[in-house]
């Protein structure tokens, strides 16, 4: 039987001048791109999340502007190799965002190891998370229900 994992996060999409800010995720799986943000705290509201996050990350201060969606991504065979199996389930909640200040800086001793801005249609070609997608489809889309499809 797996065992079954929960994490709920909060990613920021700052999208400027056709570019957007990206980390760099240095996990169990390699190293992929991701948004900025990450785990919400217990008894930390996501909205303080995604800011903190993209702080800690980035090196910029953001202000949020809208909520764009939720995203439900579940994988029942993640981390194969870990004992027991995980059944992973990931709720993630996404932003729009703007940078007010701070300086672009890469993260230390953390689950990132790089901050970068990439053109927009560099996007599909880099190795990346899919919360990547997922945000940018709600974010063209703007679905007034806020959701995404479920991914595999």
């Amino acid at each position: 039987m797996a065992k079954e994992t929960l994490r709920v996060a909060a990613y920021a999409v700052i999208i400027d001048s056709g570019r957007i800010l990206l980390a760099r995720l240095n996990g169990t799986e390699g190293r992929r791109w991701t948004l900025p943000g990450g785990g919400i705290e217990h008894g930390e509201d996501p909205y303080h999340a995604v800011i903190r996050e993209v702080a800690e990350e980035t090196g910029y201060r953001v202000a949020v502007d809208e909520l764009l969606g939720i995203d439900s991504h579940r994988r029942p065979s993640a981390y194969r190799r870990a004992r027991p199996r995980t059944d992973f389930h990931a709720v993630r909640v996404l932003y729009t965002a703007h940078i007010t200040g701070g300086e672009l800086r890469h993260e230390t001793g953390g689950s990132t190891d790089r901050a970068a801005w990439f053109d927009l249609r560099r996007v599909p070609g880099l190795t990346r998370v899919s919360v990547i997608d997922a945000a940018l489809a709600l974010h063209t889309a703007r679905p007034a229900d806020g959701h995404t499809v479920p991914t595999t």
